[in-house]
């Protein structure tokens, strides 16, 4: 018969969001762009860029997970979202990696800086954070949140829905625990962002990481809302094998955080 699937793809059809996304990404970019400059106009261009993305998003998201509920996610359509996943988180590795670059090079080389007197941290840094105060209590939350979505996932894959259900709101308070901690870290800081390279890498890195952890919280909600609707099963869930992927990606590059930055950053040496 002429039209008749005789294939496991799941071929899309035609949608507007992607268009939608495209000209909401450049109108955001563009009210960014305005506002780092301050020209009028960004406090109109810069919002609506933004609903328009986080519109995009809510939507488009929304069809795949219609699309995942309806069995269009064919075991070779799941394997092909699992690659996309892998390098969304290796992608999101290089961006790390570029962070833990800069922080290197300014303290390993602080002689090639201006105005630092080849010293790290640089002049102007009266103290650092103590790496075995907050630090220590965010990498154990941390460490037992990933422990929690652990759980979570081998209730899932056992057909224990309630274990699913208490692993994720365990993970989630967790999640919120850490970014409070953060939070009241940064405003305690004894050191301001900007106004040298130790702040600034500083800040950079683990106040990205801490969006990470808003961003993957969020994902973990969503994913605590569709367990509540029933609509992942054990063959089935890679919505929810997403979330923990990029959930434990995030607690790894906090240990590297936690040891680089808060550990052997705050030692401190001179440099000739």
């Amino acid at each position: 018969m002429a039209g008749a699937k005789n294939h496991d793809y799941h071929i899309l059809p035609p949608d507007i969001w992607p268009l939608a996304g495209a000209f909401s990404a450049l109108t955001l970019t563009s009210g960014g762009v305005l506002f780092f400059h301050d020209i009028a106009g960004w406090r109109y261009v810069l919002p609506l860029g933004l609903a328009g993305v986080l519109l995009t998003m809510f939507a488009w998201w929304g069809k795949v997970i219609a699309e995942a509920n309806a069995g269009d996610h064919t075991p070779v359509v799941q394997l092909h979202l699992r690659y996309g996943m892998i390098l969304f988180i290796a992608s999101e590795v290089m961006f790390f990696v570029g962070w833990f670059w800069a922080f290197f090079d300014f303290s390993l080389f602080p002689a090639a800086l201006k105005g630092v007197a080849g010293h790290w941290p640089p002049a102007g840094i009266e103290a650092v954070m103590n790496a075995f105060d907050l630090p220590l209590i965010n990498t154990l939350i941390l460490l037992c949140s990933g422990t929690t979505v652990t759980w979570a996932h081998h209730g899932l894959i056992h057909g224990d829905r309630t274990t699913l259900k208490q692993g994720l709101w365990a993970t989630i308070l967790l999640g919120m625990l850490f970014t409070s901690l953060q939070a009241y870290e940064y405003v305690h800081a004894p050191f301001a962002f900007g106004k040298n390279t130790y702040g600034s890498a500083f800040y950079m890195a683990t106040g990205f990481h801490g969006f990470h952890v808003i961003v993957g919280t969020i994902f973990l909600i969503v994913c605590l809302a569709r367990s509540y609707r029933g609509d992942f099963t054990p063959r089935q869930h890679f919505g929810f094998e997403a979330a923990a992927w990029y959930w434990h990606f995030v607690d790894v590059v906090w240990l590297f955080l936690f040891v680089c930055i808060y550990v052997w950053g705050n030692w401190g040496f001179a440099v000739d």
